[in-house]
């Protein structure tokens, strides 16, 4: 990244206050009537968690969700699978429309049509419309990705990577929390009650983000036709090596991640410990240790350290599993096997996408946009790969896949680093990325 401060260059004013509707202003060259505030930054953050916590809010009510509505396991399994999938959409569909439209209509279209997506998964009375309200909702919460987007617009070059870290920090703290959250509120109020929450909590950001968010970014909009801004995505990875290198590290990460997270119930609920679904969510308290690595990787970028951050988190990642792998005999060795692996995925995770927004700051939307989709196939390898290998292995399986996802990673780090720079150029108005 640009630049470095002997104050370590924040990329929010810690004194401003919000912005209003008309404001604009960030680290790109347009008028700097907006002020990204230190409270702004934490909305950008609060409502990236409050989205894409809706992604994860059913892995512990599917049971109950089944029963009440009559459904079969098969038909159940497909709950989270149709989610993931309308998300997996929504990141190369939705995502991009960033870079040519207004930013805060389209978030705040996206979140009040989010709001009735839940209200159709908390009112579903047959499987059919359930189905179609989680894909719908998985569909929207993307929106998440073009808030991170957004924030990064706004924010000073030099200062980038630590606003990227803080509004990650709320995605971070949104997965993980999901969990315990819903099975809490499921406990005391039914299912249905977890996504009434949620759109009521929507409504409200919706109607705060379209008072204090500014009409525009810190980039102008480009002038792509739909079919030609989707088309200029896969010519970004084409062309950009960076962007595919940190792609692959966005994937192996979450590869590791999902592969814990996935999984790690299955011993947690037998012996010895017999643990209840209550109990095994609450373990997204300690995981949110995560979220420190987030700001602090993000100063850390800001600072020109990104390849040396990269690194250092990948190699906590492979050390991650030799606690974890003791999880059976110590939850003491669970709980830091937890926190190692969050601190390093979210690390990486951070330094990915503060160097490859700034490899083409107009075209931003579609970058975070594109890496993401690495992020979902990883996701998605490591749960599947995970869950099959318990069945037929064991635990010890389990850590040595996570375990080889890690040093795929390191090893990835290790031979493309030389080629790889540690900051990505700023470039306002690339070429590339109005093809």
């Amino acid at each position: 990244m640009p630049g470095n401060s002997a104050n370590g260059d924040e990329g929010c004013d810690d004194k401003g206050g919000g912005g209003s509707g008309g404001g604009e202003g960030g680290g790109d060259g347009l008028s700097p009537a907006f002020v990204l505030s230190r409270g702004i930054v934490t909305l950008f953050a609060v409502a990236c968690g409050a989205a894409v916590a809706n992604v994860y809010f059913s892995q512990p009510l599917l049971v109950t969700m089944g029963h009440d509505l009559a459904m079969s396991p098969a038909l159940v399994g497909s709950v989270v699978t149709l989610t993931h999938v309308g998300y997996g959409l929504g990141l190369f569909f939705l995502v991009p429309l960033g870079d040519v439209a207004d930013r805060r209509k389209l978030i705040v279209s996206q979140l009040l049509l989010l709001v009735l997506a839940l209200a159709m998964v908390a009112t579903a009375h047959t499987a059919v419309l359930l189905l179609a309200g989680m894909a719908a909702t998985g569909l929207l919460a993307v929106v998440t990705q073009t808030l991170v987007a957004f924030a990064a617009s706004l924010a000073r070059p030099a200062g980038r990577g630590r606003v990227v870290g803080l509004v990650t920090s709320g995605v971070v703290i949104g997965i993980l929390l999901a969990r315990t959250a819903s099975g809490l509120m499921a406990d005391l109020a039914g299912w249905r009650s977890v996504y009434l929450a949620s759109a009521s909590l929507t409504a409200l950001l919706a109607l705060v983000l379209y008072r204090v968010l500014p009409r525009h970014g810190g980039t102008a909009p480009t002038t792509l036709r739909y079919g030609q801004l989707l088309r200029s995505t896969i010519t970004l990875f084409a062309r950009e090596r960076l962007l595919r290198v940190r792609a692959l590290f966005g994937l192996l990460v979450f590869a590791a991640f999902s592969t814990l997270w996935s999984s790690v119930a299955l011993p947690l609920s037998e012996a010895p410990y017999f643990l209840s679904h209550s109990a095994i969510g609450a373990l997204g308290l300690i995981g949110v240790a995560g979220a420190m690595a987030a700001s602090v990787a993000g100063r850390l970028n800001d600072r020109g350290l990104a390849r040396r951050t990269t690194g250092t988190a990948l190699a906590l990642l492979a050390v991650s599993w030799l606690p974890l792998a003791f999880t059976r005999s110590s939850l003491w060795a669970l709980a830091v096997g937890l926190i190692l692996l969050d601190l390093a995925v979210q690390a990486v995770h951070v330094t990915n996408q503060t160097l490859i927004y700034a490899l083409h700051p107009d075209a931003g939307s579609r970058l975070i946009g594109g890496y993401m989709v690495f992020y979902s196939i990883g996701s998605a390898t490591g749960a599947i790969a995970a869950t099959t290998l318990y069945e037929s292995a064991g635990w010890g399986a389990v850590c040595a896949l996570g375990a080889a996802f890690s040093l795929l990673g390191l090893l990835l780090w290790a031979f493309t680093g030389h080629h790889t720079p540690e900051t990505a150029p700023e470039t306002a108005g690339s070429h590339l990325a109005r093809r």
